[in-house]
């Protein structure tokens, strides 16, 4: 089975709080991974998403500590289209 990562960038105007943070993180840029898997069929080639990461802190922020939290992808969904909102 293959596997690939995709690297987006999102963008938050003011801070944000995902299930699972303890606190809320800053506005800022962020990366987030998501890992998916190839389904092998007949006709072509298709992923399937496995896991969902985002990095911690910010692009740009100096931190001794970096983390990668698991998330889900509906849950930035919601988050992001809130922070647009409030634009």
């Amino acid at each position: 089975m293959v596997t690939r990562t995709t690297k987006t960038i999102v963008s938050f105007s003011s801070a944000f709080l995902l299930p699972g943070f303890d606190k809320p993180e800053p506005a800022g840029n962020y990366r987030v991974d998501h890992d998916e898997e190839s389904i092998e069929c007949v006709s072509r080639l298709a992923w399937h998403r496995v896991g969902s990461f985002i990095h911690l802190p910010g692009i740009g922020v100096q931190s001794k500590m970096h983390q990668m939290m698991p998330i889900n992808p509906a849950d930035l969904d919601t988050a992001l289209e809130q922070d647009h909102k409030k634009l």
